[in-house]
């Protein structure tokens, strides 16, 4: 059965371990996870394909790991963390694997990640290796660009609102300045004239 395709497979230098890899991948990983003991690593180092035999792999998986073929172990399933216990049975640290993984020699892959890693120049996609990776050529803004203009499309209403709550204040001000005036003459004037019963007097 052909593997769906999904967007992150066209991530470049390696294979994403999804669930479904974990269920392809279930007899290595615990053939791999088998070496934590002594015995089963004399065992497997005595007789390869016959202690393989154990797991149920398939030809395609017996041939990567009889190979040490580590990029197709993970391809057919193996996760780094488990296959890298084969790595030590046979004797190697992690970084002579990574740089097997890679086509380079340790001293060039150690300096390589000293040096701050691998440029991303040229290295976006499987699917157009100078380019930029597919979703982001087919027009789909990344997550942060589009948060950005989010936030820019929701801060122009609320600046406007603001603008409006300011005039309303205004206008407020003004209405109740205007009010307070007119009181004012009015007490004014009520205070100048006498009243009735002190005319009639």
């Amino acid at each position: 059965m052909a593997r769906e395709q999904h967007d992150y497979d066209d991530i470049p230098g390696t294979f994403v371990f999804d669930a479904e890899r974990s269920r392809q991948g279930f007899g290595i990983n615990m053939f791999c996870m088998s070496l934590m003991k002594d015995e089963n690593r004399k065992a497997f180092k005595a007789n390869e394909a016959e202690y393989l035999k154990k797991f149920r792999l398939t030809p395609e998986q017996t041939d990567a790991v009889l190979k040490r073929d580590y990029n197709r172990m993970l391809e057919l399933g193996g996760n780094i963390y488990f296959t890298a216990k084969l790595g030590a049975t046979d004797g190697h640290s992690f970084q002579h694997l990574a740089a097997l993984m890679t086509g380079s020699t340790q001293q060039d892959y150690a300096s390589m990640m000293l040096g701050g890693g691998r440029s991303v120049e040229g290295n976006r996609s499987r699917s157009g290796k100078n380019k930029p990776a597919s979703l982001l050529a087919a027009g789909k803004a990344p997550a942060a660009k589009k948060a950005k203009a989010k936030a820019s499309v929701k801060a122009k209403p609320a600046g406007k609102t603001a603008a409006k709550a300011a005039v309303k204040l205004k206008t407020k001000a003004k209405v109740a300045a205007k009010s307070a005036a007119k009181g004012a003459v009015k007490s004014k004037a009520k205070a100048k004239s006498p009243s009735k019963s002190a005319k009639r007097k």
